[in-house]
């Protein structure tokens, strides 16, 4: 079909174009905080394990940035992290029962999932504080 001109091929949607929505984020989000648990676990783990098979003065290294003001950051990090993906992760299995599907009631259930992972996350540390201290 040479000589014939051709309709101009329509465009995938660009990410200067698309528009971010609140379900799409929650749902790579929930694939990130996955993989940030399975990699911060084994992380740390290790470092506690390396530590106490190293030497004293390792261990107590490790326990003084553990209960620290960076490890307690780190632990409230995870703490998030973990009850993002839990309530995510709740999310997901409500819509594998087709329920939810609907794009408002989905957006509603996504946004829910921040402010469920933040209360949570708050009610933990919250809990702690008034259990042990800082």
């Amino acid at each position: 079909m040479a000589g014939r001109p051709t309709a101009p091929r329509p465009l995938s949607p660009h990410l200067t174009i698309w528009k971010w929505q609140v379900h799409a984020v929650v749902s790579i989000l929930h694939r990130i905080t996955g993989n940030a648990m399975a990699l911060g676990a084994v992380v740390l783990f290790l470092w506690w394990l390396i530590a106490a098979a190293t030497s004293p003065e390792a261990y107590r290294t490790f326990m003084a940035v553990a209960t620290g003001w960076f490890g307690i950051l780190v632990a409230i990090g995870f703490s998030w992290v973990f009850f993002q993906h839990l309530c995510s992760g709740i999310r997901h299995l409500v819509m594998d029962t087709g329920q939810g599907l609907e794009i408002t009631t989905s957006k509603t259930l996504a946004r829910g999932t921040f402010v469920g992972s933040i209360l949570l996350t708050v009610v933990l540390w919250a809990g702690i504080y008034l259990y042990k201290g800082f």
